[in-house]
């Protein structure tokens, strides 16, 4: 679900552009304000790419961070925030998957242990919703690199063709080609799979 009605209603005072230019002039009210307005679904798209709570939240954290460090560096696509946040989350979620990919590999060479596995009833719905995502996101992970950061920003992110162009530096036209390609491939990968959060009519 898009959540630009908050941008759209807002009046050119209280707008995206101008409340991260207050925010690159050192007022930190107005980045609180960015901040409140995008980070839901900033942490919404980390999960979508990481189906990690924990890992979206640090995510989060961190793409807010280096919005605050970049303030002066960046010019806003549509005067919105959202495009260029997601390219950021998008940036550190493939850093973070290579480090715990990393990560996996040396603890999968340690001799295994009698760890007690937890069967709560919310830990396994957690899971559960988890293991589907990860089906979504690994049959993501196989699609051409081009295609994937399309899929990534329009599917997963929810922006608007339009804002994925903008991001990518490419025609409209390319990013729908790019989207309309991906489902065929990906309608291929996951077949009859619903996972939360996605499904193959989405798809």
């Amino acid at each position: 679900m898009r959540a630009d009605g908050a941008d759209a209603l807002a009046s050119p005072a209280d707008s995206d552009q101008a409340l991260w230019e207050q925010a690159a002039g050192g007022d930190v009210t107005a980045f609180g304000k960015l901040f409140s307005r995008h980070a839901g679904a900033v942490w919404n798209y980390a999960y979508r790419l990481t189906g990690s709570w924990s890992v979206a939240e640090d995510l989060t954290s961190s793409t807010f961070l280096s919005a605050w460090r970049r303030l002066g560096e960046v010019t806003l696509v549509n005067d919105s925030a959202r495009p260029w946040l997601y390219a950021v989350t998008s940036n550190l979620a493939r850093r973070e998957q290579r480090r715990l990919g990393r990560f996996s590999g040396a603890l999968s060479r340690l001799p295994r242990g009698g760890a007690v596995r937890d069967h709560a009833e919310d830990v396994a719905r957690q899971v559960d919703a988890g293991r589907r995502l990860r089906v979504v996101l690994d049959a993501v992970a196989t699609l051409p690199r081009a295609e994937r950061r399309a899929v990534e920003l329009c599917l997963l992110g929810d922006l608007s063709t339009a804002e994925a162009s903008a991001v990518l530096g490419i025609a409209e036209a390319s990013v729908r080609a790019r989207i309309s390609r991906a489902r065929s491939r990906l309608r291929g990968v996951l077949q009859d799979t619903t996972p939360t959060g996605l499904t193959t009519e989405e798809l």
